[in-house]
């Protein structure tokens, strides 16, 4: 039940401002209101949901600052991860190459779901070549944020994910040349883009 309802959430299936009852969970995936209270439980604490009393739950939007700290904390292990990688095996030049087809795929076949979790996958394989295991778990623990924003972008803006696979196919040129500097700040530019959301919330 909680993975149901967390996997509903991230993906927008429940979006931001949508308030949801323990009787209409518990009917439409066929269970108790029992475990369907655990589950809301366990994600107020993840803040992904706020619970009011005889009311329900409701599902938080991503907010401005929720966009800046993931940003800045992007831009800040990805350069270092960068960094480290250069001069890239070619084991993850050959694994890049396949998650930027597989994104290439799921955008053509309008699965916005589909490509952000890649996309999140494509960075993330970037990270974990760096070779720091701290910094590989510090940024797998923003997967669910990090997911949850960027189904928001991709559902708000459409036209993004064009851009989105050229500059993944910009940041590959770069790692496949062994430019670190131009990976980088190629890298800085591709996740700044989110910052000019945190004017507002992305619904």
């Amino acid at each position: 039940m909680y993975a149901h309802v967390k996997q509903a959430v991230l993906e927008r299936r429940y979006e931001g401002g949508t308030l949801l009852t323990e009787g209409e969970l518990a009917e439409a995936v066929g269970v108790s209101r029992t475990p369907v209270r655990e589950a809301l439980l366990k994600l107020e604490v993840e803040g992904l949901i706020r619970l009011y009393p005889k009311k329900g739950a409701l599902v938080l939007p991503v907010s401005a600052q929720e966009i800046a700290d993931v940003v800045e904390t992007r831009q800040l292990v990805e350069a270092h991860a960068i960094r480290k990688a250069v001069p890239a095996a070619p084991a993850l030049i050959e694994r890049l190459t396949e998650l930027l087809a597989k994104q290439q795929e799921q955008a053509a076949a309008g699965d916005l779901a589909g490509a952000a979790v890649t996309d999140r996958c494509f960075h993330a394989e970037i990270v974990r070549s760096g070779g720091n295991e701290i910094l590989s778990r510090l940024y797998d623990q923003l997967r669910d944020r990090q997911l949850r924003m960027g189904v928001a972008v991709m559902h708000a803006h459409p036209d993004r994910i064009t851009k989105t696979l050229s500059e993944h196919q910009e940041i590959l040129d770069a790692l496949r040349s062994g430019d670190a500097e131009a990976a980088v700040a190629l890298v800085h530019r591709h996740v700044s883009w989110f910052s000019n959301l945190a004017r507002g919330d992305v619904r």
